[in-house]
């Protein structure tokens, strides 16, 4: 039954011309992102002391900034370190959502009260505010600490809902059966909860990965996040901000690139989202 539904999901998602789109855009920037630096002999870091603010052309085909250096080397490390960040973030806040609302939800009790309490705190937080005064701090270790952040204040919602589903599925007769079996709670919730879940939690995932890029771009943005010689879509955006008229390239290419990135992220989210519908699927699988 299992593997049907798998096939009707994948040919629902085939056929669906938001999927294709979405995929699509989403590995060209892939492409872009690790193959980009192949293409050009600028770094991202080097300066053209020569061109400063040159519009695109054959030598730099962004254009370059004010200070000389290639905007087109610049937009591949920014999208390459978005990326990098958008994925992380995602994936780690994802899992722990999906193991705080899995517990919560199929325990109850106690276990509920405590772990639902952290998450209503961590709601009522400020989070731009505590990001704003630890990301300064955790600049010494790197982006990945500033992804790892990140994640510990995106995954409340992921684990809210997740609880919510649980709380309906250890009611299930096969989550009933198991028990009476003698599966440990592990068991169940590994073999019987989370395969149920695992639609909602990649299309959270694919949603949370364009989340995660809006939080690192406003962040850098206000000069909080990524740190110079390093480069994000943010930071080249925050840079280029009060020239977008005067020097459009320097604004507009990783402006682009960032619309496009969401653009992709949301595309495959919904496009999952239709084909992972009970109710589609059953009418996928009925064709």
């Amino acid at each position: 039954m299992r593997s049907a539904r798998s096939r009707a999901v994948a040919r629902r998602l085939v056929r669906s011309p938001t999927a294709l789109a979405g995929t699509a855009l989403l590995l060209g920037l892939f492409l872009l992102a690790f193959a980009g630096p192949a293409l050009t002999r600028w770094g991202h870091a080097d300066v053209d002391y020569s061109a400063l603010r040159r519009p695109p052309g054959a030598d730099h085909w962004f254009g370059t900034n004010r200070i000389g250096q290639d905007v087109f080397a610049q937009c591949v490390r920014g999208l390459q370190k978005s990326l990098f960040i958008g994925v992380l973030v995602a994936f780690f806040a994802t899992v722990l959502g999906a193991a705080v609302g899995v517990c919560a939800g199929y325990f109850g009790g106690w276990t509920d009260r405590a772990l639902m309490f952290c998450v209503d705190l961590q709601l009522v937080v400020p989070a731009f505010l505590v990001l704003v005064v630890l990301a300064p701090r955790l600049s010494a270790l790197g982006w990945l600490a500033y992804a790892g952040l990140l994640a510990v204040f995106g995954w409340m919602v992921t684990a809210r809902a997740v609880r919510a589903q649980t709380r309906s599925l250890r009611e299930r007769e096969f989550v009933r059966v198991a028990r009476y079996l003698g599966v440990g709670p592990v068991g169940v919730m590994r073999r019987h909860i989370l395969p149920h879940l695992a639609g909602f939690l990649v299309t959270d995932a694919t949603v949370a990965v364009a989340g995660a890029v809006l939080s690192e771009t406003g962040l850098s943005y206000f000069g909080f996040g990524v740190r110079p010689p390093d480069v994000s879509l943010g930071s080249l955006i925050a840079d280029a901000a009060e020239v977008p008229v005067t020097y459009p390239w320097m604004f507009f290419f990783p402006a682009g690139l960032l619309v496009c990135l969401i653009l992709a992220c949301h595309l495959i989210g919904e496009a999952l989202r239709d084909a992972l519908d009970p109710a589609g699927t059953a009418a996928g699988g009925g064709r």
